[in-house]
Parts: structure tokens; sequence; C-alpha cells
């Protein structure tokens, strides 16, 4: 959600270990705000490496002879590759994003502990023993069905999206952005 301050859409990262429940819960994430009207856009952070365009494809080869960006247009959908740019450190990793995704007023990232941007984890008791939350007091929420205790943080019921959503709403009409 902009607010007046902001000409970007907020940002919020859904963080956890492996196997949490991340990528379900981003995915319901999305259809409750979509649900509500809210245009959102999702990136999934990785630090693996992904050859995302097809090798020996056109669009492959046009970035192979130097292209500073690749766009590909069908019926149904658009899709751009563009080189990450190593200079780029930190929340400045995400520009690229921000200017593609002007027209959405959430981003919903998958991952990226890193980020100052707010962090809300998912934490399931049988993947890890505690959560990030409990040595990391910059997450902001734990959500999880698990019993909790200890926290500097809010956990949040992992059985209720409505919910979910509505206090992801209420961080980010609270200022508690990364813009």
């Amino acid at each position: 959600m902009q607010t007046e301050s902001q000409s970007k859409p907020a940002r919020v990262h859904i963080v956890g270990r492996k196997n949490s429940g991340k990528t379900t819960l981003v995915c319901e994430l999305v259809r409750e705000f979509t649900s509500r009207g809210i245009r959102v856009a999702t990136v999934k952070h990785t630090h693996h490496h992904h050859e995302l365009d097809t090798p020996g494809k056109d669009s492959h080869l046009h970035r192979e002879a130097g292209a500073a960006a690749v766009g590909i247009l069908s019926p149904q959908m658009t899709a751009m590759f563009i080189p990450s740019d190593r200079e780029l450190r930190g929340e400045r990793r995400y520009e690229q994003f921000e200017s593609l995704f002007a027209d959405c007023s959430l981003i919903l990232v998958e991952g990226d502990l890193s980020s100052a941007a707010p962090r809300i984890e998912v934490w399931r008791s049988v993947v890890s023993e505690e959560p990030y939350a409990a040595t990391d007091s910059a997450i902001r929420a734990v959500v999880s069905d698990d019993a909790v205790g200890g926290l500097s943080c809010p956990v949040w019921p992992r059985n209720s999206v409505r919910n979910i959503a509505d206090q992801i709403l209420d961080l980010i009409q609270a200022g508690i952005s990364s813009h």
C-alpha cells in the first residue's frame, strides 16, 4: 500500500527456513490481497544461480549478443531478462523491480533475511527448534500455529490468512516500511 509519502509500492518480506511454508503463505496472501482489490507483485529471492532463459532460444541469443535487456512478449505473458547489477547492494537491489511494479500497491518478497524492509517469519517447530526472530529483533512478526514464546515480536496464528493480511496492512499504514 502506497502512502502519500511513498512513490514506490510497499515491500514486505516473508522469510523462514526451507519447508516452513513461505511459498504457501505468499500465495495465500496474494489471493487475499487480490480479493480486496489490492494489486500485488511478488519477488522470489534466492542465493542460487538460476538460468531463467532457455539456452539456444532467440531471447537467450539476444542476451549473448550483448543486449542490455531482453523482453519476451506473447498474447498471454510478458517477461524481461535484465542482468543483475552487481554494483547494487542491499536494498538498492530491489530498485529494478520497484520501477517495473509501479502500478502495484504491495510487493511481497519470499525470502531475503538480510533485507532492512519489514520481515515476517513463517515458523514451524517440525522444521526448526526456534524461529529466527528469537535472535533477530528486526523481524516484525512470526506466523505460526505452534507454541512459541519469549519473542520481542507478536505471533500471528497461521490459520487465519485474513488476519495476517490485516496485520500486514497495519504495519504498512504505521509506516514500518522500507520506503
